[in-house]
């Protein structure tokens, strides 16, 4: 009964409120963005959601366009501001994917949403973390975040995926504002912590 129709509700009914209650901290950040980074504001990136199927999520902007003598973009970690590893550090970047859940294309708990490219190289244990819709927190992002092994990572989204129930979602959210405030496990720079997905698979084990 939670799983199918009252997870939902809660979802659209919690993403909701934040959104209205924190439009004043929407609007500031945006602002501070558009001044500081540029536009766009809202950075969208293609990731894989319930059944595979993708959209499109949505993130503050955290990174510049700067470009080298030919034109190329530089590194992330190069175009990655002050500004903009704050952003990260305080998890405000992902305000905008409130709005995906309220159109239902993420859950507030849910595993993460990763991306695209690691479709092909996910085992078929791991693939039932798209059995559900990817989340803006989940089982994972409060056990070690991306500071975990990919396998023991994607063993937690896919033990979340089939044990989820109202209290396990109400700890997960506690834990995760406890988290936040005390910014523990919280990468500004993902790459250099995880290391890529497909790159990590391609060719052996990990």
């Amino acid at each position: 009964m939670y799983r199918k129709f009252v997870k939902r509700l809660l979802d659209v009914t919690l993403a909701l409120t934040a959104v209205i209650v924190l439009s004043p901290l929407f609007l500031i950040i945006a602002v501070l963005v558009k001044i500081k980074l540029g536009s766009p504001v809202i950075f969208k990136q293609k990731r894989p959601g319930k059944g595979e199927k993708i959209f499109c999520m949505y993130k503050f902007r955290t990174m510049t366009d700067q470009k080298d003598a030919k034109g190329n973009l530089l590194s992330d970690e190069e175009r990655l501001t002050s500004f903009g590893k704050k952003l990260r550090s305080t998890s405000l970047d992902e305000l905008p994917e409130l709005f995906n859940i309220v159109k239902g294309d993420m859950s507030i708990v849910g595993p993460r949403p990763l991306l695209v490219e690691y479709l092909p190289v996910y085992s078929e244990r791991e693939r039932k973390r798209h059995m559900i819709r990817g989340g803006l927190t989940g089982l994972a992002q409060v056990n070690g975040r991306n500071f975990l092994p990919w396998p023991k990572r994607l063993e937690l989204d896919v033990q979340y995926v089939e044990n989820v129930s109202f209290l396990m979602d109400c700890k997960i959210i506690k834990e995760t504002i406890f988290s936040i405030i005390r910014q523990k496990d919280i990468a500004v720079d993902t790459d250099k912590v995880e290391g890529n997905l497909a790159e990590l698979r391609n060719g052996k084990e990990i």
